[in-house]
Parts: C-alpha cells; structure tokens; sequence
C-alpha cells in the first residue's frame, strides 16, 4: 500500500503508535515515550533541532495524559514549528492490550488507516505519495561508509553522532533517520569522507 510523504517530524507518544504511523507515512516518526520527555534532556534537544530544521507534528491520544504531553511541547518549542493533528474520541481497547485504557478510549496505535489519514490531512501536514526520486542514506550506504559492520564502526560511529551533535545512544534506524532530516545525500557523503580521512 502506498504510504504518504510527510515532511514534519511526527511525535507520538510511544512505540506502538510509531509501528501504526509507519504503515501510511514516508517520513521521520519519533516518540517521547511517553512522560519520559519531561526528564530526557538529550531527546527534547534533538526535537528541538528538528523542529528548527523541519517543523514537528504532534499526534498524541485523546486522553488526558496525551494532552498533558502535547501541551507539554507546545511550551517548549516555537509555536510557528509546531502542528498538532487530532484524532477523535472512540471508545474501545486495543488488541494487544487486555484492558482499555483508563479513560476507555482508544489511542493513534488504535485508530484506523482513514482515520489516521483524515488527521493528518486536516493538520495541512501531507504530501503526495512517497517518490524515491530524491536519494536517501540508507544502511548500505552507513555500512560502505564504515559506520556499521566494520573494526572501527563503533568510534566512526559515535564520532558521526558527535558531528551532528546527536545523542550516542540512539539506535540504528533513528540515526538514519535523523541524518535524513538534517543533510542530504551529498552532505552526508561529504561528511563521512572527512570524518574516515580524519580518522586515518
């Protein structure tokens, strides 16, 4: 099925919500797991310099709790980088959960594809569907440039997050992700031959 290109960052509140969101949208998802965003420092660095770079969408649940977080965000970031889209009050549980929620509603992970869509859409935040005419770094390209797979991986690696003042802890697919945001192919390329040369 084709999925949807979505310039913003999109920020959910957890895993299951991303794993939905990746199913319709081409673009960067990231999540704050949670309230773990009021004490992690180095993750709302990073949403702050995505949202300079590319604007945030916010798609927290319906529940009180998800506008304690978008609220949250709202406070500490520009106001014109930030979106917000919404989905609607439906009550129900989820399928991998046992019990509903306390508020009974359901969240992002639950919402259908139209639904999904329909809020995105309604934020102002979609583009066409995904065109792969603008080169991407992918993990070929990570491995080929030494960051992953070799000797040296681990220290060419880390010395790629410091360049891009990125936190070391992050995992594979939203480094690549994160690179994606913040350079295009050539930058990229340019980059990983300096940092090698540099560390000869």
């Amino acid at each position: 099925m084709e999925k949807i290109r979505v310039r913003p960052v999109i920020l959910v509140e957890g895993k299951y919500d991303k794993i939905k969101l990746e199913s319709l949208v081409d673009g960067f998802i990231l999540t704050t797991d949670g309230f773990g965003i009021f004490a992690d420092k180095e993750r709302l660095e990073l949403i702050r310099r995505l949202a300079a770079a590319r604007g945030v969408l916010v798609l927290t649940d319906s529940d009180g709790a998800g506008f304690v977080i978008r609220n949250y965000l709202s406070g500490v970031l520009p106001p014109e980088q930030v979106r917000h889209a919404y989905i609607p009050d439906l009550f129900g549980k989820e399928k991998r959960k046992r019990t509903p929620s306390k508020e009974g509603k359901l969240g992002v992970e639950g919402m259908n594809r139209a639904t999904l869509l329909n809020a995105l859409r309604r934020a102002g935040v979609t583009g066409d569907a995904a065109s792969s005419d603008v080169p991407k770094v992918t993990k070929l390209d990570l491995f080929e440039d030494g960051f992953s797979g070799g000797e040296n991986s681990a220290r060419l690696r880390s010395r790629l997050l410091s360049a891009l003042d990125l936190p070391q802890r992050m995992s594979a697919n939203a480094m690549l992700q994160a690179i994606n945001s913040f350079l295009d192919y050539d930058e990229y390329k340019a980059l990983a031959a300096r940092l090698r040369r540099d560390g000869e």
